[in-house]
């Protein structure tokens, strides 16, 4: 039997499950343990299949509306935030239900609500259809928040009365490319007001300083995360931007194309692995094992920052 060929992987650090989307997962677990089966989730919690699914085993039911939860069953809002239509219309019909928005994400309703009754235009900086702009775009009337997702859009940007304008930004987004479009949005709307911190959030902003650590060094890198994840798709751009030459995103080990590693001038010897904030460190766990069964494999770990964030869970199912 041929030797196995070395393989460094060189694992970015924080990586993985932030402290919003763990606040989110268990709420939901902290609901049917008080509620009992079934628990209805309006969307996918976080974007991920296999949180998703674990959480069907345990009897957690994934629904797209309010309208296909029944009556006398709680229901559970996504990590990714609501338009204020649906609690209203689960108020209105009385369902018990919990809102797991990450808090993160709900400073940004906020702030939208603040600039709005002051007067102001809202400008979001986000991609149109992801959970998270509805959400924030579904807090303020008609109108209210014009979205814009590149500095292209920015230049297009029709506005009321550009001295009353301020801009928001979704949180799972590129640091970088953020920069760019609030550069643009300062550049034609002096007058626009921001936030006092870029609204992007710390993992987020996290996550891509690790795999900007990294990328250079790297023949090839895989993100493990969901293709509907925000966050886990701008730490390819991220990974490919800062110089790794081959970036790849992947669902769990199963999906790993091994040809890929071997294509191009040169196999692979430096692997980068990290992880977007929606996925579990066991879908790591289970990349390095599979890399393990066909390469002789040594792990550096590369931490860029120590977490320490926790999030509190609803009041009603801590007491």
């Amino acid at each position: 039997m041929d030797p196995k060929k070395p393989l460094t992987i060189l694992l970015a650090s924080p990586r993985g499950f932030c402290a919003g989307v763990d606040r989110a997962i268990q709420i939901v677990e902290r609901a049917l343990e008080r509620y009992g089966r079934p628990v209805y989730v309006r969307h996918e919690i976080v974007h991920n299949r296999t949180v998703v699914e674990s959480l069907e085993a345990k009897g957690a039911v994934f629904v797209d509306e309010l309208t296909e939860v029944p009556d006398d069953r709680p229901v559970v809002f996504s990590a990714h935030g609501v338009p204020k239509a649906v609690p209203s219309e689960a108020a209105r019909r009385n369902l018990l239900y919990v809102d797991a928005t990450c808090p993160l994400v709900s400073k940004v309703h906020r702030e939208a609500e603040r600039h709005h009754e002051s007067g102001r235009t809202v400008v979001l900086i986000g991609h149109a259809g992801h959970p998270e702009v509805i959400g924030t775009m579904g807090q303020l009337p008609d109108g209210a928040v014009l979205l814009v997702e590149d500095v292209a859009q920015v230049e297009r940007l029709v506005v009321g009365d550009p001295n009353n304008l301020a801009y928001a930004t979704q949180t799972t987004l590129s640091v970088d490319d953020t920069t760019d479009i609030v550069a643009a949005l300062r550049r034609r709307f002096p007058a626009i007001q921001g936030p006092k911190m870029e609204d992007i959030c710390y993992a987020t902003t996290n996550r891509q300083a690790a795999v900007k650590a990294i990328a250079g060094r790297c023949d090839a890198m895989v993100v493990i995360g969901a293709p509907n994840s925000s966050n886990s798709m701008r730490l390819v751009e991220v990974a490919a931007n800062y110089g790794c030459p081959k970036v790849r995103l992947v669902q769990r080990a199963a999906d790993m194309d091994w040809s890929w590693l071997e294509s191009g001038a040169t196999a692979a010897k430096r692997l980068g692995i990290t992880a977007g904030a929606s996925a579990p460190e066991l879908l790591v766990d289970e990349l390095i094992a599979a890399c393990r069964e066909r390469y002789d494999v040594t792990v550096e770990e590369v931490r860029t920052t120590e977490e320490s964030v926790v999030f509190k869970l609803p009041r009603t199912l801590v007491a």
